[in-house]
């Protein structure tokens, strides 16, 4: 099973507050025990790896990337078939250009669950959505 992990995920695994970054990696945790692979993309790269670099905190962007770099997190490219499909969900869903990225960069490779903690994509209909409550 492909989890494709939407950035806050993996923001909150890392850096978050203790009681998101508790559920993040409770969450983590559970997938892989259940043999579920973790999946990111070059979106969540750029994102995961912003705050860092702009607030020069060599420490928490070498924390991020060990998390992003993981051996156990699979990284999916951001293709031109990506982009036709986020164009798509964009159009039909009126999501934002980077929800809709991530959701065509979770869709393409044929991931599993797309686990995130924006509401607003719970109802999507392309993929199963998880939420974390």
């Amino acid at each position: 099973m492909l989890v494709y992990l939407d950035s806050v995920i993996c923001i909150y695994a890392v850096e978050g507050a203790p009681s998101f970054q508790a559920r993040a990696r409770a969450r983590l945790a559970k997938a892989v025990a259940a043999k579920g692979i973790p999946v990111i993309s070059d979106l969540t790269w750029l994102e995961c790896r912003f705050k860092p670099i702009r607030l020069r905190d060599a420490v928490g962007l070498a924390e991020m990337e060990a998390f992003l770099n993981s051996s156990d997190v699979l990284r999916a490219p951001i293709t031109t078939t990506v982009f036709e499909r986020a164009c798509q969900i964009r159009a039909r869903h009126n999501f934002r250009l980077a929800d809709a990225l991530h959701l065509a960069a979770a869709i393409e490779p044929g991931c599993d669950l797309f686990l995130t903690n924006d509401h607003r994509l719970g109802k999507f209909p392309d993929i199963a959505v998880e939420v974390l409550g």
